[in-house]
C-alpha cells in the first residue's frame, strides 16, 4: 500500500466524521486496507443480493469486457484499485451495505435485461449510478427545509433558517466520487441530494443507529421506477459549518448557489454522463 495516496484525507472534516472510525480502522498501520476491509466484511456477514460474500479483490480480477456491476453480482467480488475512489467505495460498502447491495441488484437486473452493457444505460441505471457516485442524504424533520432545497432558496435554507438547519437537519454523504472530490474541497462541489423527512426522534439516536436506520430505510426505495427528479442539487460547502467563510457574500455567489431554473431537469443519461 502506498500511504501517500491516503495522506491527504483529513478525518476531522465534518462530512467525514460519521465514517471516521471505520475509515481509520481500514487504514490501520502495518496492514493493507483491502485486507482489513475484507476482515470487516466477513465479520459483518456482508453479502450481495445473491447471497454471495462480498470481497474486495484486485482490479485485475475483472475479466476484460465484463461489466463491473455484473461481476459484483455474479461473484461477490468488488474490483478495487489503489486509489481514493475505490477506498471510499469500499468504505460505503461497509457502512451502508443494504444500499450498496440494492444498487448492485438494480444495476445487475438492468444489465440482464439488455444482455450486457446497452448503448444507453437507461433511467434505472442512471439513477443508481448517480446515487452511488454523488448522492448526499438530506435528512430533516422540517418540511420547510426540503421545500427551500427543492426551490433553490439558498439564503432561506442556509441563513434565514440556519438554526433550524443546525438542529433539525443532517447532511450525510454517500457518493464515493463526491467524498473523493472533497478530500481537496472547492466551493463549487455539488451533490445530488436525496431528501428524507424524519421524526424529531431521529436526532436523539446514536450515530450507529442513525446510519443503520438510513441504510435499511433508503435501500428499498432504490427501485427501477424512480425518476431523476428525486434528486436536488446541493452545494455541499454551503452546509452550516462545512466551510470557514459562510457570510452573505459567500451564499450570494450565483455561480455556485444557482437560482431555480424553470425547466425540466436533464435526462437521466445526460445527468449520469456528467458524473463521469
Amino acid at each position: 500500500m502506498n500511504p501517500a495516496v491516503f495522506a491527504e484525507i483529513d478525518w476531522d472534516r465534518p462530512w467525514l466524521v460519521p465514517v471516521r472510525d471505520l475509515g481509520l480502522a481500514m487504514l490501520r498501520p502495518g496492514a493493507y486496507w483491502r485486507d482489513i476491509a475484507n476482515e470487516i466484511a466477513a465479520k459483518q456477514g456482508l453479502c450481495n443480493h445473491r447471497g454471495l460474500p462480498i470481497r474486495f479483490v484486485p482490479q485485475a480480477d475483472l475479466p476484460a469486457g465484463m461489466p463491473y456491476e455484473g461481476f459484483i453480482s455474479e461473484t461477490g467480488g468488488v474490483p478495487t484499485r489503489e486509489n481514493l475512489h475505490d477506498f471510499f467505495n469500499a468504505l460505503m460498502w461497509l457502512g451502508f451495505p443494504s444500499i450498496k447491495r440494492q444498487l448492485n441488484s438494480l444495476q445487475a437486473s438492468e444489465l440482464a435485461k439488455n444482455q450486457g452493457v446497452p448503448p444507453q444505460r437507461g433511467m434505472a441505471r442512471d439513477v443508481a449510478t448517480i446515487f452511488d457516485e454523488n448522492a448526499a442524504i438530506f435528512v430533516t424533520s422540517e418540511p420547510a427545509l426540503i421545500d427551500a432545497l427543492r426551490e433553490h432558496r439558498w439564503r432561506e435554507l442556509f441563513i434565514e433558517r440556519r438554526q433550524q438547519f443546525i438542529h433539525a437537519c443532517e447532511v450525510r454523504l454517500f457518493g464515493h466520487a463526491l467524498i473523493e472530490k472533497l478530500v481537496t474541497p472547492f466551493k463549487a462541489i455539488t451533490a445530488h441530494a436525496w431528501p428524507l423527512l424524519v421524526d424529531n426522534e431521529y436526532f436523539s439516536w446514536t450515530e450507529d443507529r442513525r446510519r443503520q436506520w438510513l441504510d435499511q430505510t433508503i435501500a428499498p426505495s432504490l427501485q427501477s421506477g424512480i425518476s431523476m427528479r428525486v434528486y436536488n442539487p446541493l452545494p455541499v460547502l454551503g452546509v452550516p459549518g462545512w466551510h470557514a467563510r459562510q457570510d452573505e457574500e459567500f451564499y450570494a455567489d450565483v455561480k455556485v448557489f444557482r437560482p431555480k431554473r424553470r425547466q425540466d431537469p436533464p435526462s437521466g443519461s445526460q445527468a449520469a454522463e456528467e458524473e463521469k
